[in-house]
Parts: C-alpha cells; sequence; structure tokens
C-alpha cells in the first residue's frame, strides 16, 4: 500500500502544469529525435543538460524521461517509411515495418507499433513501480564493500555491453576513470592531475563532458566524414488496423513486453537483444511465415516494438535503484542526476522520494501523450526528415556551445568542449564506445571513497571484499561476465577448427 500511496504522491506533483508542460515538451522532442536518423536520446539529453540547470530538478527529470520514451516511439516511423532506424533499438522494426510499407501497409505497421509501445510502456512502468522499491530496500543494506563491488560491477557492465570489445570499452572506462581524478582529492583536499589550471581545480564539468563526447563529437563526425546520403521514402497510408491485425499484434505486444522487461532491468541486459529475440519468437510461432522477409509479416513489428519499449522502462530500475546505467542514454540521464548533486543508488527513494514518484509517475502520464503524438503527428514527423542533415548538425554544434558558455560563461570551456569533441570523433573512428567515459567519470570518484572506506573497515586487509557475502557475489558476478564470454569464444573457435579438421 506504501508504494501505491507515493505512486497517487507522484501523480500529484507530476499533474501539475508546469510539470504537465515539460512532460509534453519532453515526448515532443524525444519523438522528433527518435524520427531523426542519427540523433539519439543520448545526444538530444546531453545537448539539453546545460539548459536546464535553472529549471527545477523535478521538471527537468520528466523533461528528459519524456525525451528517453519518445525517442523510442519516434525511431519506429523512419525504420518503417525510409527502412533508417532513428534509434540502434529500432533496426529490428526496420526489417518487418519497411517491406509492410513497400506492399502499402505502412499504416498498420505504424499503429502496431505505436500502440504496442504504448501498451508495453504502461506494462513495464506498473513492474517498475512494484520492483524497484523493494531492490531500493534490499540495497539499503550495503555497506562501503558491497557498494564498492557494484561500482566495479557498473564498471564491467558498460565496458562489456556498450563497446564492440571488453577491451575497447575497457580502454573507454580507463580514460573516464582518468578524467574522473582530476581536480580536489575530496579525502586530503589536495589539487591532483591539474597541470596548474586553475580551471581544473573545481573537476570537469559532466555535462560539459557529455555535451562534448555526443553532441559535439556528433556534429564534428559528420562534418569530417559523413557523405551525401539520397533516401526514398515510402507512402504512408491510413493508420488503421483490421481485425486480423490485432489478432495477430496483441500476443506478439505481451510477449514482447515481458521479454523485453528483464532485459533492461539486467546490468548486461540492452536493448538490441530483447527486441531480436522477439523477432526471432515471433518468426517461430507465426502462423504466418511465408510473410516474414517478404510481404512483411505485423508480428515482426509489434513485438520488437513491445520489447523496445519495456526494456527501456527496464533500464531505469537499476539507473534509480544501484545507481548503474545499463544504456548509453541511462549513463547520460546519470550525470543528469549528479548535476543537481542527487546521487542514484537505493537512498534515493528517501531522500528524493518526492522527486523519483513524479518521475515514475510521469511516465504513465507520458505514454499517454506519446499515443495522442504518434497516432494523428505520424505526417508532420515524417516531414521533418526534409531538413538537410547540414544544417541539423549546425544547429546542434550552436546549440551546444551556447549552452556550454552559459554555464560559467568561461572561455576556457569552450577550448575544453571543442577538445572533447575532438576527443569523441577519435573514439568514434577506432570503434572506442563513448559511454564508459561518462560512467567512470561519474562513478570513478564514488568508487574511491567507498573503496577507502572498505579498507578502513578491514583496517587495510583487502579480503574484506571477499568475506562478505553480498560483495563476494557481485564480484563473482563481474568475473563471469568478463572471462565466460571470452571461454565461450574459445570453446566456439575450438569446435570449428575440429570440424574443419
Amino acid at each position: 500500500m506504501d508504494v501505491w500511496t507515493s505512486l497517487l504522491n507522484g501523480f500529484a506533483v507530476a499533474a501539475t502544469p508546469i510539470n504537465l508542460m515539460w512532460a509534453f515538451v519532453g515526448c515532443l522532442v524525444g519523438t522528433a529525435v527518435g524520427v531523426l536518423p542519427g540523433i539519439g536520446p543520448a545526444l538530444a539529453v546531453a545537448m539539453l543538460l546545460p539548459l536546464t540547470t535553472q529549471v527545477e530538478p523535478t521538471a527537468s527529470m520528466i523533461m528528459f524521461a519524456g525525451i528517453y520514451y519518445g525517442a523510442m516511439y519516434g525511431g519506429s516511423t523512419t525504420s518503417i517509411l525510409l527502412n533508417t532506424p532513428g534509434e540502434t533499438a529500432s533496426m529490428v522494426t526496420a526489417m518487418e515495418g519497411n517491406l509492410m510499407a513497400k506492399n502499402g501497409r505502412a499504416g498498420a505497421a505504424l499503429a502496431t507499433a505505436a500502440i504496442g509501445s504504448f501498451f508495453a510502456g504502461t506494462v513495464a512502468t506498473v513492474l517498475l513501480t512494484v520492483f524497484a522499491p523493494r531492490l531500493a530496500e534490499v540495497a539499503l543494506h550495503f555497506g562501503p564493500p558491497e557498494n564498492f563491488a557494484l561500482m566495479v560491477l557498473a564498471f564491467v557492465t558498460v565496458s562489456a555491453v556498450l563497446g564492440a570489445s571488453v577491451l575497447r570499452g575497457m580502454c573507454s572506462l580507463a580514460v573516464g576513470l582518468a578524467i574522473g581524478l582530476i581536480g580536489i582529492d575530496e579525502i586530503s583536499g589536495a589539487a591532483r592531475y591539474t597541470l596548474g589550471v586553475p580551471e581544473l581545480v573545481d573537476r570537469i564539468e559532466v555535462t560539459l563532458m557529455a555535451v562534448g563526447l555526443f553532441a559535439v563529437g556528433e556534429a564534428l563526425y559528420y562534418g569530417l566524414y559523413e557523405g551525401r546520403i539520397v533516401e526514398t521514402r515510402n507512402k504512408m497510408t491510413s493508420l488503421y488496423m483490421t481485425r486480423d491485425d490485432w489478432k495477430r499484434s496483441w500476443p506478439a505486444w505481451l510477449r514482447g513486453t515481458f521479454l523485453g522487461f528483464p532485459f533492461g532491468t539486467m546490468p548486461a541486459g540492452g536493448s538490441e537483444i530483447p527486441t531480436f529475440l522477439s523477432y526471432a519468437t515471433e518468426k517461430r510461432l507465426s502462423k504466418h511465415r511465408g510473410e516474414f522477409g517478404t510481404v512483411g509479416a505485423i508480428e515482426g513489428v509489434a513485438g520488437p516494438e513491445a520489447a523496445n519499449n519495456a526494456t527501456a522502462a527496464g533500464v531505469l530500475v537499476p539507473l534509480l535503484t544501484l545507481g548503474i546505467p545499463t544504456s548509453t542514454t541511462a549513463a547520460v540521464l546519470l550525470s543528469a542526476f549528479q548535476n543537481y548533486g542527487i546521487t542514484t543508488g537505493p537512498q534515493l527513494f528517501t531522500t528524493s522520494s518526492a522527486l523519483v514518484w513524479a518521475l515514475i509517475a510521469s511516465l504513465y502520464i507520458g505514454n499517454v501523450m506519446l499515443l495522442v503524438l504518434n497516432l494523428p503527428l505520424v505526417g508532420l514527423w515524417v516531414k521533418l526528415l526534409k531538413i538537410p542533415r547540414h544544417w541539423l548538425y549546425a544547429g546542434i554544434l550552436v546549440f551546444a556551445t551556447v549552452g556550454v558558455y552559459g554555464m560559467r560563461q568561461s572561455a576556457f570551456d569552450l577550448y575544453l568542449l571543442f577538445g572533447i569533441g575532438l576527443m569523441g570523433v577519435l573514439m568514434r573512428r577506432l570503434d572506442l564506445p563513448t559511454a564508459p567515459v561518462i560512467v567512470g567519470m561519474i562513478l570513478g570518484p564514488m568508487a574511491e571513497a567507498h573503496f577507502r572506506n572498505a579498507m578502513s573497515i578491514g583496517e587495510g586487509k583487502l579480503s574484506v571484499f571477499v568475506e562478505r557475502p553480498l560483495s563476494l557475489t557481485v564480484l563473482v558476478i563481474c568475473v563471469a561476465m568478463v572471462v565466460l564470454p571470452v571461454i565461450l569464444k574459445w570453446r566456439r573457435r575450438t569446435r570449428e577448427a575440429l570440424a574443419v579438421a
């Protein structure tokens, strides 16, 4: 009953006119971001971080949640009509959705994607409401050794999951950890690694780092390397679904929802795996297998879209309760929380209860808003695709520059911003993931503090981390996440070699 009482209080906060306005703005911007290829929710949130410093924290978080959910919705529009996924999670939708559009069924594909997203997002938010507080209660029993182990789990997660390889992820994480050490040592009070530059004594702003890596890095990369792409668009038909479409879609929505949510909550989750699994499941269970890969099967759109949006809600569970980001956007959202001096983790539900429950309540409201926006306004979103790509990225560059300069009115911040942007371009060229840099920068100092406190408890002995069951369990999971993929890869190669021999 306490959970539902807290949720009702959250609705009272989220339903105020000003917060409803921010939710609407977030949903609108998020949908547009999802529609425009190459601009994901992580970039949009990073770009808006500097401008929201004057906005009340609850309103800001509600807007960011709207952007996150909206981008999940909007990505299906370009996937279906253009065969150009706005988000990586929409890649599977493009496979069947674009075939449906080519065969005159674009309306049904867009409708099942929007309704499936609404259904999955709502069910997953209910699951978030029920399970997140209970997980937070368990996590409250964690001490410094357990918290340090969780930080290590976060490091391993983003390194192993968000990169093309574990090694590349670890390299990016090391860069983030090194940057996180710059500034005043919280315990000794000494300045570290500032190179005599006074502006670095107060640390590098996480907001500046996120904007530089995501927004400026993306814009500079486009200017340096991207060529002109000629895109074709399929005609949009009526948004009505036939009775047969409904009959085939609702079981896929259910399966996709309950497949996507657990993957979102897992540290090694991600939206790509459940969407592909959902597609494979629907293809295997469908009575219309001949439509897959030929004229387009509606189940192949309904299931993956539901899985995609259920995963988006699931990602918020470890982010809010444990402070562990399991996606690139979650990593940027983590920096948004820190921007307001809010520490995500088990204490969040007690120290910032009003904010958390207003945020969760806003997800219910946002789902309704997104359904209203997506079905009637699809034609408007498609027109956004006519904006020349060079104008779009030029606008992003100007927006990011003005936002960062407005934080401290410092010319040094601008030099640093474009230096970080060039680093983002280099990382993209080397296929190094950028999310581990942000995670290392945010969680590095926290991990250092927990490690020092744990060593004090253990009187300087490292055995304190293995003597406590919870921390030992988490560290074993960390080792398994790094070692098991290597062993499985080695076994597969051995089998292939023996088969050839």
